[in-house]
This record gives C-alpha cells, sequence and structure tokens, in this order.
C-alpha cells in the first residue's frame, strides 16, 4: 500500500521496494487514488504505470440517501424493512463491551453456515481482524450497533470516520433466517452515524458477483477509483 504520514516518502517507497524484490516480486503499489497517483508522479516521474483495478474501487453513498431510503429507486428496500419490522420484535443497541461476545458468536454463527475453510486466506483474515477490532473498539475508534430480536443478536455492523466528513463501514454480518435482516442494519447503522458526516465509504466488492449487484442496489454517490501502481521495468 501507499504510506501515509507527513514528510518525503521516497526512501520508504525506495526499501519497500527493495523488499519486493528481494523476496522475488515486482514492484507494486496497491489501491492507489488519484490522489495517491498525483503523489507518486510528484516523487517518482513517469517511473510507474497504473492499472485501474475495479474490483477495488470502493462505494460512496450519502449518509442520508442510506439512511433515509426515499425515492421509488428505494422501493424495494424500504419493502424487505417493512416485512422484517412487521414480523418482528426487535431492538437497536450501540455496541458497549457486554454485546462483544454475542457479536463473536455470531459472527461464529456466520463463518459456519457459509462453510468458510481456514484455506481460505482472505476470508480467515478478515475473521481475525473483525474479532481484534470488536475487542478494541474504544482504542481503536471504531463505532458499532447491533440488532437484537427477542433478546437474540441477528446483526452487527462495525464503522470509524476516514476523515471530517466520510464515515467508513467496515463489516456488516447477519443471520439471514431473518428475512431483510441486511437491509435492515444497513439502515439503522446510517441514522446511527454521527450527522456531520456526509458520506459513507462502504467499501469494495472484491470482484464478487453477488455483493457488487447488492452495493450497486443502494445506488452509490460515486465509486472511487483504485488503481495498481507497477513500476517500470
Amino acid at each position: 500500500m501507499l504510506p501515509v504520514g507527513a514528510g518525503d516518502k521516497r526512501e520508504i517507497i525506495h526499501l519497500m521496494e527493495k523488499d519486493s524484490l528481494a523476496t522475488g516480486h515486482h514492484f507494486r503499489i496497491m489501491g492507489v487514488s488519484g490522489e495517491g497517483i498525483s503523489e507518486l508522479e510528484n516523487s517518482f516521474p513517469r517511473q510507474f504505470k497504473y492499472i485501474p483495478e475495479r474490483n477495488y474501487f470502493d462505494y460512496i453513498y450519502y449518509r442520508n440517501d442510506l439512511a433515509e431510503l426515499t425515492g421509488k429507486k428505494y422501493q424495494t428496500k424500504r419493502n424487505h424493512i417493512n416485512r422484517f419490522r412487521n414480523k418482528y420484535k426487535f431492538e437497536y443497541l450501540p455496541i458497549t463491551p457486554d454485546i462483544v461476545p454475542l457479536c463473536i458468536q455470531l459472527e461464529d454463527l456466520w463463518y459456519k453456515n457459509n462453510n468458510i475453510s481456514e484455506t481460505d486466506e482472505d476470508l480467515y483474515n478478515e475473521r481475525y481482524s473483525m474479532i481484534f477490532t470488536l475487542k478494541n473498539m474504544e482504542s481503536l475508534g471504531v463505532l458499532g450497533g447491533a440488532i437484537f430480536v427477542d433478546g437474540e443478536i441477528v446483526a452487527f455492523a462495525l464503522g470509524s470516520p476516514i476523515n471530517h466528513n466520510t464515515f467508513d463501514v467496515h463489516t456488516e454480518k447477519a443471520n439471514t433466517k431473518f428475512d431483510g435482516i441486511y437491509s435492515v442494519i444497513n439502515q439503522l447503522f446510517a441514522m446511527h452515524i454521527p450527522e456531520q458526516f456526509i458520506y459513507v465509504n462502504r467499501e469494495e466488492d472484491l470482484g464478487i458477483e453477488g455483493l457488487r449487484k447488492a452495493k450497486l442496489s443502494y445506488h452509490p454517490a460515486f465509486l472511487l477509483e483504485k488503481n495498481v501502481a507497477i513500476k517500470n521495468g
């Protein structure tokens, strides 16, 4: 990834390239936005080529759109939510330390129901980082919310600020035996994100067809392009 922080990054990037070549890999930097391209070109003019990676574009939404779901384009979402509200007695609660173990139990259930193998490195790493995040929410500045039906946790979401106007949703997990639950946790979490945030970043779809369809169905304000920067030569 492109280094962040103040100061001259050229020395760090040289070290990254040295490490990459030492492990037998051609040097490349992943997840480079337009701003990152400008930064690289200022430090290393015409030394990289840039290839857009659609699977890693971030989906950026207006927070109000996700929270309010107004207009004809969100009719299907509202229908799902209304069916859930009519069928279940539920409550939404912020994630506090006493709720964290219940979130981990739900994550265990999701992991089991989806037959995830430890050989699936991406999802295994996601699980590890999610549990770490849940156990360290306060120190990481992470906010979370959970939905309970008759005292049983059925969904939770986690996120944190990226900057002064954009909030990032890191993850959502839900028990899909409750019809419409993902639509409900999506809306309720957006409603409880502090109002100072104009945008919500729901991250990438990783090229997963169903995930891409779901993210597009919420009508993003725009997609944030990400590129791989490959060193010439």
